[in-house]
């Protein structure tokens, strides 16, 4: 049973407690009925196994213009800005396994979506967790979960300085950047600002001009990105922190960088040190900022 078929019980076991209680006394026969299923259901439920790991649950809240004390949102943005929040989300999860294509539907959207659960208390906003169709053993982090933590380092890092936004924008893929710049928009061109808290730890906008100030932080004339093919040789590399350092040929400078967790076997490169060597990375640059690498292939050495 996937946890697809869990969520259907849980949903007629919380119809058939209703329905009870709103059944009177008297309809002995239509209780008795009710009663039946639901010991079924219960019994189902309980054979289930443990889930071994909770969900990735996310607290995303709103205020400003839209939104109206603890009362209500306008539905209009309220939509929109959770719609554009999961699409960021849903990005960076697909990112994880592979580059996005520049255009057309996000890979295994249907994998990476988040539910809505409930209404946040205190301010309005919305509690949101990860949606997931099959169990996931406890060491395991899904993508979804992934995500949202550095969607939320991401947003964090535009409050911060140039070298906290380009250590984490370098690690983005540019079409998952694209979508995160889309939410902020959202939120500038409706005077709103959120909040979203996420494995215990919390990142605020306190007001519209703070959330318009990330967002050109993000724009593309302050955020540069540049596919490059450099040569030179691998000094070292560290495979637990995907992290490497690359004497360039001519100028004999050292670059330090990151390796992009979509490639396997990382530690093989510290079989080739010191063998001059052609290789992929992004260049990323915030402002006048140090510039971050990303290597994006494993590279190729000549045959000996």
């Amino acid at each position: 049973m996937n946890n697809e078929d869990r969520l259907h019980l849980l949903a007629e076991q919380t119809f058939l407690r209703r329905d009870l209680s709103e059944t009177p006394e008297a309809a002995r026969l239509t209780r008795m009925s009710i009663e039946a299923r639901l010991r079924k259901v219960d019994a189902e439920l309980a054979a289930l196994p443990v889930d071994e790991r909770a969900p990735a649950r996310a607290r995303l809240t709103f205020d400003g213009v839209p939104v109206i004390r603890s009362h209500g949102i306008f539905a209009d943005f309220g939509m929109k800005a959770v719609s554009s929040f999961t699409e960021a989300v849903a990005s960076v999860a697909a990112s994880l396994s592979a580059p996005l294509a520049a255009m057309g539907p996000i890979p295994n959207r249907d994998q990476n979506q988040l539910l809505i659960t409930s209404t946040a208390v205190g301010s309005f906003g919305f509690e949101l967790e990860e949606y997931r169709a099959e169990q996931l053993a406890l060491e395991e982090a899904s993508p979804v979960a992934t995500a949202l933590e550095r969607t939320q380092v991401l947003l964090q890092s535009t409050l911060g300085d140039d070298e906290a936004l380009a250590d984490i924008a370098s690690e983005t893929d540019p079409r998952a950047l694209d979508k995160v710049r889309t939410f902020l928009k959202v939120l500038a061109d409706n005077n709103a600002v959120c909040a979203l808290q996420y494995g215990g730890r919390g990142v605020r906008f306190t007001d519209v001009g703070q959330v318009s100030r990330s967002l050109a932080r993000l724009a593309a004339d302050n955020l540069h990105e540049s596919e490059e093919q450099l040569r030179g040789e691998f000094v070292g590399v560290l495979p637990n922190s995907r992290s490497f350092e690359f004497k360039l040929a001519g100028d004999q400078q050292i670059i330090r960088g990151k390796v992009s967790p979509r490639l396997q076997n990382v530690d093989d490169i510290n079989d080739h040190l010191h063998q001059a060597v052609q290789i992929e990375v992004t260049r990323t640059q915030v402002g006048n900022g140090r510039p971050r690498y990303l290597l994006t292939q494993m590279p190729q050495w000549a045959q000996p």
